[in-house]
């Protein structure tokens, strides 16, 4: 019930509006109407779901999961961490590939609410022609209410989105079952023989025509993403035993009804539905698409966040939304940003046939970086036969690269933008990811080695006057001074009786067991009240430093055991461009734009404002 009201809004609203894209006679490569060419159609439809979804995403690709966790994210670090053989050159290249995969599905993020909702609100056309003029406004009064009420959270919202699926996708089976029986012949199109008779017949029309195919896959990532959140046999069983046939009877009768009455080309979907229940209809379908655009709105705030616990972004402001589950969070300036973009997009295209190709575009990138990296994961991680990776892999990627080949014949209408917007957000990521690593070498030198630091307070060559209490330094690294601890005693002269050196590591898992979460070291000196702690957290995981704390038990008596009281110091860095060497001065005006967008540090780590610290220092970069 859960998958069915989260995972499957993308790819379940996908026949409001693949048919009539196909068939779209403004379309500047058009596929004429014809017997041949519908049942041609249908099969390449049916087809390139079974094939890509069904086999590929479903029987293989959910079976590559990160400790429970799916999505690309998940994917690039399997690649990365997990796989012990390889070139190193052509591991650095796979997990470039996959976060510009990432990157696209931000495009993604901001394609499928405008044109899920935009198509959906479309069908009053049909079912209400004199509220005609009123789609757009709908449609952007829809999204921003969308928008607005993600702050709330989904937990009492999504356990209504499985029974609205339920409906749907049982009420468009029986509407394709009603198109079915005005041409039963239709069924023929199962044959795969129609789908490769229509490609040899018409090679030119076929290729050009994979542009509106493909959005009948829209949403097959979506299906990977949210692994972690159903697993794969509910997900499975889903698709298995209702979506795909009733997406399937949707497509069949669709055809069926153009078959029969070619004047229904212009909205094929609604046109099947009886005219009583079609504004019903337009109504459900709207529920669908706000489902859908849901789904795909909370993927890209988990993977805002999973980018943040990796070093891509910077610390970003994310809230919990449910005490249950920890998934279910929301990112402020990723909604915001989305919401500015998605209703540009709605205002900009105007009909979802003219966001058709920035979809698709956005939809067999991504696909074909994460079939590519699932490929090398299988190779190298479960000792797939080579002949069979190469063979049955090579395969795959070729009929995928047909679909992104043909996407890229519509850059002018439109495929660009995905493309764009990717390359922006992938520039940004690694931006960020190469600015970090400068910094925190910076970082580094100026914190110095814990070690002879110790030594050094240890031999008394620094003067030090140890107040009570307990004070927590939080670090990156278990093997440097805090800034802020080095500060107070070279200027303040004083440290706290006892001192707890907090060493943050992210896992390159997405959660970590509670029994692995923290380690304690003594250090070298086991009197002078100094103790570090190592927490790990899972990149899906939100770093909760006092409550994390207070789960640390030890008999080391240089180990503070009330913890209520402590203050907590944070080392900040302000960041100054410079002519230092490194990043390009327009890479460096980037990050330290980005580095704007950081979230608070004390809340970041949920520290109490009222015994926090923090202290500076100054960085170029």
């Amino acid at each position: 019930m859960g998958a069915l009201g989260v995972v499957f809004g993308d790819i379940g609203t996908s026949p409001i509006y693949t048919m009539q894209t196909v068939f779209n006679p403004e379309d500047p490569h058009p596929v004429p109407v014809s017997t041949d060419n519908v049942y041609g159609i249908v099969s390449l439809i049916f087809w390139s779901v079974t094939i890509i979804v069904t086999i590929a995403y479903v029987g293989f690709i959910l079976r590559a999961d990160n400790e429970g966790e799916g999505g690309i994210m998940a994917l690039l670090t399997l690649v990365g961490q997990k796989t012990a053989a390889g070139s190193r050159r052509v591991k650095s290249m796979l997990v470039a590939l996959g976060i510009f995969g990432a990157a696209l599905f931000f495009g993604d993020s901001m394609i499928t609410p405008a044109i899920s909702v935009l198509s959906a609100v479309e069908g009053v056309k049909v079912a209400a022609p004199t509220l005609a003029d009123w789609v757009i406004p709908i449609t952007v009064v829809i999204i921003i209410a969308l928008f607005l009420v993600q702050r709330f959270g989904t937990g009492a919202v999504g356990r209504a989105f499985g029974p609205i699926m339920i409906v749907w996708f049982v009420a468009i089976g029986a509407l394709g079952i009603l198109g079915i029986t005005r041409e039963p012949e239709i069924l023929l199109a199962l044959s795969p023989t129609y789908a490769i008779g229509f490609g040899v017949a018409n090679p030119g029309i076929a290729f050009f025509a994979l542009a509106a195919v493909v959005l009948a896959i829209t949403g097959a990532e979506a299906l990977y993403a949210d692994l972690g959140h159903f697993g794969r046999s509910p997900i499975a069983r889903a698709w298995l035993v209702l979506v795909f046939p009733a997406c399937v009877l949707s497509y069949f009768g669709q055809g069926a009804l153009v078959l029969d009455d070619p004047a229904t080309l212009a909205s094929p979907f609604f046109m099947l539905i009886p005219e009583p229940l079609q504004l019903p209809m337009v109504v459900l379908a709207t529920a669908a698409t706000v489902i859908a655009s849901q789904a795909v709105i909370t993927g890209a705030f988990s993977v805002a966040r999973q980018a943040v616990q990796l070093g891509y972004l910077p610390r970003l402001r994310i809230e919990h939304t449910s005490s249950h589950r920890i998934g279910q969070i929301y990112v402020p300036i990723i909604n915001w940003i989305l919401l500015v973009a998605v209703i540009v997009l709605v205002l900009t295209f105007q009909e979802s046939a003219a966001l058709a190709y920035a979809f698709g575009m956005a939809v067999t990138g991504t696909i074909i970086i994460s079939t590519t990296l699932f490929l090398y994961y299988a190779r190298k991680a479960w000792r797939s036969p080579l002949w069979l990776v190469i063979v049955a892999g090579g395969l795959l990627l070729a009929f995928e690269g047909l679909f992104f080949a043909a996407n890229l014949t519509k850059l002018t209408h439109g495929a660009w933008l995905p493309l764009a917007i990717g390359i922006v957000a992938f520039t940004i990521l690694m931006t960020w990811y190469r600015g970090r690593q400068q910094v925190t070498t910076q970082r580094e030198l100026e914190e110095g080695p814990l070690s002879t630091f110790l030594e050094e307070l240890h031999d008394r060559r620094i003067p030090v006057v140890r107040v009570p209490g307990t004070a927590v330094f939080l670090n990156r690294s278990a093997d440097t001074t805090p800034l802020a601890m080095r500060a107070c005693v070279e200027h303040l002269h004083s440290l706290h009786e006892h001192v707890v050196i907090l060493s943050i590591e992210t896992a390159q898992t997405p959660t970590v067991a509670a029994d692995e979460r923290l380690t304690t070291d003594g250090l070298r000196f086991t009197d002078d009240g100094i103790v570090l702690v190592r927490a790990r957290f899972g990149y899906m995981e939100a770093p909760d430093v006092p409550a994390t704390l207070r789960t640390l038990q030890s008999d080391d008596p240089e180990i503070p055991h009330d913890l209520e009281d402590a203050s907590y110091f944070l080392s900040t860095i302000d960041l100054h461009r410079s002519n230092v060497p490194g990043l390009a001065q327009w890479r460096a005006t980037l990050f330290l734009a980005t580095a704007r967008g950081a979230a608070d540090a004390a809340q970041y780590f949920n520290l109490p404002r009222e015994r926090t610290i923090l202290m500076g220092s100054r960085v170029e970069v």
